[in-house]
């Protein structure tokens, strides 16, 4: 694939996580949750794995989660937007706590240290999700099993063409996720327009990506404010 010059190998290191700024309105951080992941716990899945809370297992690595948690610390604007690929919020698949193993659920002390990390620093940040293949827009909680404090947010897009037409009547969440807020099954993109006092968040599908020319429709929309995380109506 083509690569940036800042991100090309030298020898066995490939570092592609990297930070960007827009002034003083935002600061990008994109992360890498590929390469230097451990493997997924219990064979991958969706399941009750008691290792996905292992403290050892790691999704971002050891120097990854400091250059993270060091970038948030320098509150270099106003919002600070977190680019990466897998499932950031707890998300319960049934009832008896089954989760997928390939999401941030699967690494859960990991994500506990970015999270407390976070807000020892006194960030609210946005989370920018995709490889879910669905749109997803969640509260991220500082306590999932009480529910007790929003602390970020996050916002999933779906994909370009994967999945096809979808299913305009998959727009389901669970009594099992209360700070899961909206999915819709169908293609398209996330649009948001961010100020430096809010980031209002639309959701945008079309019924058929297999005929051309097909009109896109805004299906949900959001607004998140600055210094207050969480999702709010319009």
């Amino acid at each position: 694939m083509p690569l940036r010059s800042a991100q090309a190998p030298s020898g066995a290191n490939l570092q592609l996580y990297r930070r960007l700024r827009w002034g003083s309105l935002a600061t990008l951080h994109m992360l890498d949750t590929r390469q230097y992941r451990d493997d997924q716990a219990c064979g991958d899945g969706t399941k009750v794995c008691p290792a996905a809370d292992d403290p050892g297992r790691t999704l971002t690595g050891a120097g990854q989660e400091s250059w993270l948690l060091d970038g948030l610390g320098q509150r270099l604007g106003t919002w600070d937007l977190i680019g990466q690929q897998v499932f950031f919020a707890q998300k319960l698949a049934a009832a008896d706590g089954s989760k997928s193993m390939d999401s941030w659920d699967g690494y859960t002390a990991n994500r506990g240290r970015i999270q407390a990390g976070w807000q020892a620093r006194g960030n609210t940040p946005v989370v920018l999700t995709g490889d879910v293949h669905r749109h997803w827009a969640s509260n991220i909680m500082d306590n999932y099993a009480t529910q007790n404090k929003v602390i970020g947010t996050e916002l999933v897009t779906t994909s370009i063409t994967s999945g096809g037409d979808g299913n305009a009547a998959d727009t389901g969440t669970s009594s099992l996720n209360p700070h899961v807020k909206f999915h819709k099954n169908q293609r398209g993109y996330v649009r948001t327009v961010t100020t430096p006092t809010q980031m209002n968040v639309d959701f945008r599908v079309l019924d058929k990506v297999t005929v051309r020319d097909y009109p896109i429709k805004t299906v949900q929309s959001y607004v998140i404010q600055a210094g207050n995380p969480g999702l709010q109506a319009p």
